[in-house]
């Protein structure tokens, strides 16, 4: 649900919490007590104009609050904002994990920001999960070449250190119409003929690891 631009911020977060039936008087105090969560309750009373855009972010964490929900999907929730906005809003969503017992799935394309935020990290490539691993794992040993691409891509913050950057040949194939076999195979440089006709499986690579890849050896089923 967007926010409402002719709404007060208070207005706003009570909205949904009214449309399920809740009287005025529960959602408004429900409300209040989410907007000071978040860390805007000086700003109950403005207009959605008046509000920043990393401000209008915390009232979307508020409204996702509302029922005290136990897992909460955060999709992009930080890509549109300045990099010192999205420090706050990723500080305040690793706070409230931490004050409420919450889980995040959450969805990002800035892999820095993923490190940060993440206990374990999923990796995708054309609707399709080609890695799941602890983060440090991860990001410390990398097994499917399309995660290694991607960690290669991944800027260092010391001019003087020096890594070999993947480039991947061809461009991302069509979504709509992927390759056969394992999606990933025409960008791939170990790709063989198994590769192009077989889709890969997950498979366990030590205790928490799991890789879909073919070209990855060592792997239980």
């Amino acid at each position: 649900m967007h926010l409402l631009p002719t709404m007060s911020v208070l207005e706003n977060v009570c909205l949904p919490l009214l449309l399920a039936g809740e009287s005025a008087e529960v959602a408004r105090a429900k409300a209040e007590e989410i907007i000071s969560l978040v860390g805007l309750s000086d700003r109950a009373g403005h207009g959605m104009h008046q509000l920043s855009g990393g401000q209008r972010q915390r009232i979307m964490v508020a409204r996702a609050l509302l029922l005290r929900p136990k897992l909460i999907v955060a999709d992009e929730p930080v890509s549109a904002l300045d990099v010192s906005v999205q420090a706050q809003i990723i500080n305040l969503l690793l706070d409230l994990q931490d004050r409420l017992g919450l889980s995040y799935l959450f969805v990002a394309h800035d892999l820095s920001v993923v490190k940060h935020v993440s206990d374990r990290v999923a990796v995708m490539y054309l609707g399709q999960l080609v890695e799941i691993a602890p983060t440090e794992a991860l990001f410390d040993t990398p097994r499917h070449p399309y995660t290694e691409a991607l960690l290669s891509a991944v800027p260092k913050p010391d001019p003087r250190a020096r890594h070999e950057r993947i480039i991947l040949s061809r461009d991302v194939p069509d979504a709509a119409n992927p390759p056969s076999g394992c999606r990933f195979h025409p960008r791939c440089s170990l790709a063989s003929e198994i590769c192009r006709t077989e889709r890969p499986m997950m498979r366990q690579h030590g205790t928490e690891h799991r890789v879909a890849c073919h070209a990855v050896e060592g792997g239980d089923a």
